[in-house]
């Protein structure tokens, strides 16, 4: 296995992922996903789709929002993704922990999954979906972007794609590799294209610019998810004005993965004014744990059962700020709520184990990639602790793949 592991970690740098493995680890073992149990996550990401498309579904979402989230949007995002529990005795009973709208980590599951492929022979012998080479998986990439704007289909633009994100993940963050590399695969696409930061941007003349050049379409990395720092305002401005293509935007987010909406998700607290047919109520009550908004009455209820809940805040990500039921009690909960931080309490949903290696116990986690109700990709990541996520070796990122 370190041999392997040597080769592995040289021909994901090789590909474009410098920091493997101090600072990104890879698991060194991976996950198949039977196709039948892929089929019937499909089908449910498809309802999720369904539901959170309409009309009633994000008038509701956005209502009591900050005024910038009201305003409806077309974009769908390319790099949305689906958290999945699988519980290890029933795992056609799947459990979606969260929908990110701004999921990291597309492009380095692409190349994991490939050259995990290539050099560890796993198809030999088994029925397993080929992951597309990396070359290949680029253009399906730069497809999904020329869906959301057709003006890339016809020629080189004059206008810039911006990858934003803050100027510290630009800087130091675990994805900032990730950026370039689809900056770069971009520019291959004869496309202008640029990494910064909002600060960089400003409004002038009808025209959200970046350094002077115009903006045609932000894939905004950023997690101030309803651009409420000072260095939005050129983007709030352009954003008001529809003059350019933003995925995600704050309309998205607020239908689509802030996580207080899994709780209308996971149960039927207003499912005719949301337009949630029964047999959509079904699904989702089956594969969404129920989830509860921190309130001031249910704090003694989830306290007097925490061992059955987690909690994590409405707006967070990369599994900051996540409680443990040992980490909460009645003071805690009421202190968060006296400080208006949105926290949601989700039902404890068990992960599938593997064995890594020396023996390692790793528990997992599915992430489906989709775009417009057609899967793109898989990948996983395997935590060395059951309740919450610690990527460190010898758990990390998994190579994932569909099997038969």
């Amino acid at each position: 296995m370190p041999i392997f592991a040597d080769r592995l970690y040289t021909a994901l740098r090789e590909a474009g992922m410098p920091d493997v493995p101090e600072r990104f680890s890879v698991s060194l073992v991976p996950q198949v996903i039977p196709q039948a149990l892929l089929a019937s996550i499909e089908t449910f990401i498809g309802v999720f789709d369904r539901v959170t498309t309409r009309p009633a579904w994000q008038d509701a979402m956005t209502a009591n929002g900050p005024a910038i989230v009201r305003q409806r949007r077309s974009e769908v995002c390319f790099f949305s993704a689906w958290d999945f529990h699988l519980p290890p005795e029933r795992p056609d009973r799947f459990q979606l922990i969260e929908c990110n709208d701004n999921g990291s980590g597309m492009m380095f599951a692409a190349i994991l999954n490939r050259v995990y492929y290539e050099l560890s022979g796993l198809g030999e012998g088994r029925a397993l979906e080929a992951p597309p080479s990396v070359a290949a998986f680029g253009q399906r990439v730069l497809g999904l972007i020329r869906t959301e704007v057709p003006a890339f289909s016809e020629g080189p633009s004059p206008d810039l794609v911006l990858i934003l994100d803050d100027a510290e993940s630009l800087r130091e963050g675990k994805f900032r590799q990730e950026h370039q590399l689809l900056r770069d695969l971009c520019r291959g696409a004869g496309w202008r294209a640029e990494t910064a930061s909002p600060a960089e941007t400003t409004w002038e003349g009808g025209r959200l610019l970046c350094r002077g050049e115009r903006v045609a379409f932000v894939i905004n990395r950023s997690t101030d998810f309803f651009w409420e720092g000072e260095g939005f305002a050129a983007l709030r401005s352009a954003y008001a004005e529809g003059s350019v293509v933003v995925e995600p935007n704050p309309f998205t987010y607020a239908t689509r993965s802030d996580k207080r909406l899994l709780e209308p998700l996971s149960w039927p607290v207003g499912d005719v004014e949301l337009g949630i047919r029964p047999d959509e109520r079904a699904l989702l009550s089956a594969h969404v744990p129920q989830t509860r908004l921190l309130r001031p009455e249910n704090v003694d209820d989830l306290v007097r059962e925490k061992e059955h809940w987690f909690f994590k805040p409405c707006h967070g990500f990369a599994s900051h700020g996540i409680l443990t039921a040992t980490q909460v009690g009645r003071t805690r909960l009421r202190r968060i709520l006296s400080r208006g931080d949105p926290y949601v309490a989700q039902r404890v949903a068990p992960k599938s184990r593997v064995e890594g290696v020396e023996g390692v116990s790793l528990w997992t986690d599915l992430r489906v990639w989709a775009y417009r109700g057609e899967r793109v990709l898989l990948s996983g990541r395997a935590s060395r602790h059951p309740d919450r996520v610690d990527l460190s070796s010898p758990g990390g990122w998994m190579a994932t793949y569909g099997g038969a």
